[in-house]
């Protein structure tokens, strides 16, 4: 039986090569001055993507101490060790495997004036389904939700559940800001807030037009 290889040396050995692989990219942003009045006012904030934007985002919010929920799966760990190499701090956990310790330590990350990314399709899908459990954390805190996409003019699409994107050596990277906005109250805040996360999402999706074909349509 064979012994998966250790996240530390995973993310020692593909770290490195990721990193210099994302320095090609040219970036672009749209709609991230809200963003950075979040910050430059010192308020916590969540980010939710979905999970195959995941690598340029990771890339382009580095060094900021954002808390990363990450799956307790060997991915996940896999995942969080390239994370912490980039300046991120780690919340193990899913919907799936440790989710309320998860949410748990997102909350205080939160509640200390952080803030928290969360990939709402994750960890295993179905794909670009929103689950709560961002929007949990942003209403217990009084946060602020980001809803950030990014799309590349070209990349991989790697054969996973979440088909995820490499951008290509030298892409041109497109990372789209929506609107950001706070959770209400009780059950229909969060009722009402899952359906702003995922209308803002889907209008970045279309802001970013390189999303080759990736959205689901059934």
């Amino acid at each position: 039986m064979k012994h998966p290889l250790s996240p530390a040396l995973v993310a020692s050995v593909a770290g490195p090569l990721l990193s210099s692989l994302a320095r090609t990219w040219r970036i672009e942003t749209t709609g991230e001055q809200a963003w950075h009045e979040l910050i430059r006012a010192g308020r916590p904030y969540v980010v939710v993507s979905w999970h195959d934007a995941l690598l340029p985002l990771l890339w382009y919010l580095r060094g900021r101490g954002i808390t990363i929920v990450v799956s307790d799966a060997l991915d996940g760990r896999y995942l969080a060790a390239y994370a912490k190499r980039l300046g991120y701090r780690e919340a193990r956990g899913s919907s799936s495997r440790g989710g309320v310790r998860a949410l748990l330590a997102a909350v205080k990350a939160l509640r200390a004036g952080g803030a928290a990314a969360f990939t709402p399709d994750g960890p295993r899908g179905p794909r670009r389904v929103f689950k709560p459990g961002a929007l949990v954390a942003a209403q217990k805190a009084r946060a602020q939700v980001v809803p950030i996409h990014a799309g590349a003019s070209r990349r991989w699409r790697l054969r996973s559940w979440d088909r995820m994107l490499v951008p290509k050596p030298f892409a041109r990277v497109r990372i789209v800001f929506g609107v950001p906005f706070e959770v209400a109250p009780e059950d229909a805040g969060l009722a009402a807030a899952r359906e702003r996360a995922q209308a803002e999402l889907a209008g970045a999706v279309r802001e970013v037009q390189w999303d080759d074909a990736a959205t689901p349509t059934g």
